[in-house]
């Protein structure tokens, strides 16, 4: 049976398929869908598979490392910043080793339509010296999903599976088969404790490990009959963009890497019969070093580090037909120009918060009353409410990472800014606001925080947050103190009443909470719609 998947339901439908148990989560564009269509899956129903959101990252490895050792099989699934989060975990992981098999998710976002950074989440999976998996297409995302949970359980190892936007939000035909029966409970008997004496037994392991793991890599990849005077290396999505370049030229060989560490023995193979190799990735040029390393100078290497391909953003079809048509014919590659052509005839359109958003009032109203501090900063943090940086707000001085508004704001304090003013939404306060804010509550900081609290996680389409109707209590248990903890609902008519609470909290020489509570209109909406049909069934 065939159906049209987006790479991201590939991936999810691949993982029920492969016997999934439990998938854990952050949402984070572009990996937000796998969880999604789990959620709404049938089949996940019917087995009771486990997939709720976790509050963050780091969370969530560890409840996918804990159904591992139950002996169950569990998927971990976050965008590329999210490895920063969770990455004291998942590192560790790879010397516990697992149980039931353990297949990390990563989606990485070259040219950042949604992140801060194009960090390369291959460079993780050296780093921990796990396998990793890379897909061209949604067909693979389907087949290596449940490869990947296979390796893992046969090398008691997690499993990187990385994927990139263009792949994780285009859709192809996907044929399925029938799914495969979950793992029983069957807990480890093994010692996961990494007391000193433990772990550095099971590092020596994982370094055994590392052999069998190359192997693998080696048995799935396909070396080109023949050589020549080009050869290319492409992988992933890159793959796809070498084959529309060629247009059905077999002249060229190209030799396909889906599967990490890279196999040595089939790249040594391919510098030997190739005067030149063309190194095409996605992301950041991991394989382009690691092939200087594997073959010296057997070959001249190209790629984005010698310019012939762009150093940032993500390859484009374009892009690389022009490079394999010049590297092809034996001349230079010119410098790339712009990678998307500006549009004509079209006005720009920079984002903006939607038009009655309750984010709008906060910004007002602390622009309004921070106008009588000329030496004001107010740190942001990671959400939708970001864009109160631009026009016409213009309100932000900093964003960094999630959480990060609270802990700048102290810092600055703590050198002598005032006022400090740190906006924070309501889920990125539980992902990873709360410890921030009992740093500064222990300090005493001279800062005002405003949590706000839209009801929902928004910026990624309206998913749950873990901490609705509970923030009072949290800040009141992190040791806010209860006469400087406000909650007020963001409203024209409520304007004079806000700013008047936001004055007397800048003046308070402490640590100071504000939380404007509105629901985010778009998932206002939808409930409003959900309630109307609802009613209309009746």
């Amino acid at each position: 049976m065939k159906q049209l998947l987006l790479g991201d339901e590939a991936i999810a439908l691949g993982a029920l398929h492969a016997g999934l148990s439990g998938v854990y989560a952050y949402p984070g564009t572009p990996s937000t869908e796998i969880t999604e269509y789990i959620q709404a899956s049938p089949l996940a129903r019917e087995r009771g598979v486990h997939s709720r959101w976790c509050t963050n990252e780091k969370t969530a490895m560890e409840a996918a490392l804990g159904m591992s050792y139950a002996g169950k099989r569990a998927l971990v699934c976050m965008k590329h910043v999210g490895m920063n989060v969770c990455a004291d975990a998942f590192v560790n992981s790879a010397i516990t080793g697992v149980k039931g098999g353990l297949v990390v998710l990563a989606a990485d976002d070259p040219s950042m339509h949604s992140s801060q950074n194009e960090q390369d989440s291959r460079f993780y999976a050296k780093f921990a010296m796990i396998p990793a998996f890379e897909p061209s297409n949604q067909q693979e995302a389907f087949d290596l999903t449940a490869a990947a949970f296979d390796l893992s359980e046969a090398l008691q190892v997690p499993v990187m599976l990385r994927i990139v936007t263009r792949l994780a939000h285009s859709r192809a035909a996907v044929e399925v088969g029938e799914p495969k029966a979950e793992n029983a409970l069957e807990p480890s008997c093994d010692s996961w404790v990494l007391l000193p004496g433990i772990a550095r037994r099971k590092y020596v392991e994982l370094l055994e490990k590392q052999v069998k793991m190359v192997e693998a890599s080696d048995r799935a990849t396909e070396l080109p009959a023949k050589g020549g005077a080009l050869g290319i290396v492409a992988c992933g999505i890159g793959y796809n963009y070498v084959r529309e370049a060629l247009a059905g030229d077999t002249e060229v060989p190209v030799l396909k890497i889906t599967q990490y560490p890279l196999p040595k023995d089939k790249v040594k193979a391919m510098a030997d019969a190739c005067q030149t190799l063309l190194i095409v990735e996605d992301g950041q040029p991991v394989v382009e070093e690691a092939v200087r390393n594997i073959i010296g100078d057997k070959a001249v290497i190209k790629g984005r580090l010698t310019g012939e391909l762009p150093r940032t953003g993500e390859l484009t079809p374009d892009c690389v037909a022009k490079t394999v048509a010049q590297c092809a014919a034996g001349k230079a590659v010119a410098t790339f120009a712009p990678q998307y052509a500006p549009a004509v005839n079209l006005a720009g359109r920079p984002p903006q918060l939607c038009q009655g958003c309750g984010h709008r009032d906060v910004y007002t109203a602390l622009n309004q009353v921070l106008e009588a501090y000329p030496e004001h900063r107010i740190f942001g943090d990671i959400g939708c409410y970001t864009l109160g940086a631009l026009p016409p707000f213009k309100a932000l001085s900093s964003c960094v990472d999630m959480g990060a508004s609270i802990t700048m704001a102290k810092g600055a304090a703590d050198a002598g800014l005032f006022p400090a003013v740190a906006v924070i939404g309501d889920s990125t306060f539980t992902h990873s606001g709360m410890t921030g804010l009992l740093d500064a509550v222990n300090d005493h900081s001279n800062i005002t925080v405003v949590i706000s609290d839209n009801l929902t996680t928004g910026m990624t389409g309206g998913q749950d947050s873990a901490g609705t109707n509970k923030f009072e209590q949290i800040c009141l248990g992190i040791g806010v103190a209860p006469d400087h903890l406000h909650v007020v609902v963001p409203l024209p008519k409520n304007m004079e009443e806000i700013k008047r609470i936001i004055q007397q909290e800048i003046e308070y020489n402490g640590v100071s909470v504000i939380i404007p509570r509105r629901e985010c209109i778009q998932t206002a909406a939808r409930h409003a719609r959900e309630a109307r049909k609802a009613k209309e069934a009746e």
